[in-house]
C-alpha cells in the first residue's frame, strides 16, 4: 500500500469571479488544494496573513483596486517569500518588464489548459525548492545579504569599505551623489565610493525616504532642515534641484 502523497495548497489571486473558479476547478482536478481565492490584492494579503499554510500563489498581473499584481508580489517578495506564478493574457513588454523585476517563478498566458497549469506548477515549485537549498549553504541569511554590494536588509544598507561591508543605517545616509561613471554615498560621517552609475544604487533604496532631485543627486527627504531657491540644505551641503524635479520636490514644503 502506497501513502497519498501530500496535496500542493494554491491560493488564488483573480478579479474575474468565473475565471478564478474556472482555475479553482482545474486545480482540484490535477490533485492541488485550493485553500483560497482573493479578488483583490488587498484581500489576497489579508488571506496570505492569516494563512500559514499556503504553498504557492497564483496572481492575475492586472487586478481592481489600488495594486496591481505586480506591485502584491513585491509585497510576498518582501514579507512572506512564498513562490507565486503570474497569470496574465498580456505579453506586451510593457507588463513583462515590469513583472520580470519581481523574480515570479513562473507565467501562464491565458488562455490555458489543464496541462500548461501543472508544469508550470511543477517548475515553479521545483525552482524555489533549488534556490532554499542554495540558500542554506550560507551560515545565515544575513551573511548572504552582506557579500551583496548595497543590499538592504530592512533599515540599513551594507555598504562597501576596503575589503569589507560596513552596516549603514538609512537614516545615516544623507545624499548620493553621481560623478561620471561613479556613485558617492554621503553619510552623516564618511563617504562609499562605487564604480557604478547613481541609478543601480538608488533602486536599493526606499522610495517614501529617498528622492532623486537632481540627475547628479538622490537625497534623504528626513534629513532635508531647509532650502533656498533651487538649493537643499543637508547637513553642511546645499543640493541643486533641477528644474525636472522641481515641483515634485517642492510639493512636498509646507512653507509659511
Amino acid at each position: 500500500m502506497t501513502n497519498q502523497k501530500e496535496k500542493i495548497n494554491v491560493f488564488i489571486v483573480e478579479d474575474e469571479i468565473l475565471i478564478a473558479k474556472d482555475i479553482a476547478n482545474r486545480l482540484t482536478d490535477i490533485n492541488y488544494e485550493v485553500i483560497g481565492v482573493a479578488p483583490s490584492a488587498i484581500k489576497a494579503l489579508q488571506g496570505i496573513t492569516t494563512n500559514p499554510n499556503i504553498d504557492i500563489i497564483l496572481i492575475d498581473i492586472v487586478l481592481n483596486g489600488e495594486l496591481d499584481g505586480i506591485e502584491l508580489a513585491q509585497i510576498i517578495n518582501k514579507k512572506y517569500q512564498i513562490p507565486f506564478i503570474f497569470l496574465t493574457s498580456h505579453a506586451n513588454t510593457q507588463f513583462i518588464e515590469r513583472a520580470k523585476v519581481t523574480n515570479p517563478y513562473g507565467y501562464i498566458l491565458k488562455p490555458f489548459n489543464d496541462r500548461q497549469v501543472s508544469i508550470a506548477m511543477q517548475l515553479a515549485l521545483s525552482n524555489f525548492k533549488n534556490k532554499n537549498q542554495k540558500k542554506n549553504l550560507y551560515p545565515s541569511t544575513e551573511a548572504k545579504k552582506v557579500l551583496q554590494t548595497g543590499h538592504p536588509i530592512e533599515d540599513s544598507l551594507f555598504l562597501k569599505k576596503n575589503h569589507h561591508f560596513e552596516r549603514v543605517p538609512l537614516k545615516e545616509i544623507q545624499f548620493l551623489k553621481a560623478d561620471d561613471n561613479y556613485c558617492i554615498v554621503h553619510t552623516k560621517s564618511e563617504q562609499f565610493m562605487y564604480a557604478m552609475v547613481l541609478k543601480k544604487i538608488e533602486a536599493h533604496l526606499p522610495v517614501h525616504q529617498f528622492l532623486r532631485v537632481h540627475r547628479s543627486y538622490v537625497v534623504n527627504i528626513e534629513l532635508i532642515r531647509g532650502f533656498e531657491g533651487n538649493m537643499l540644505f543637508i547637513g553642511d551641503r546645499k543640493i541643486p534641484v533641477s528644474k525636472t524635479y522641481k515641483s515634485k520636490v517642492f510639493d512636498l514644503f509646507h512653507s509659511i
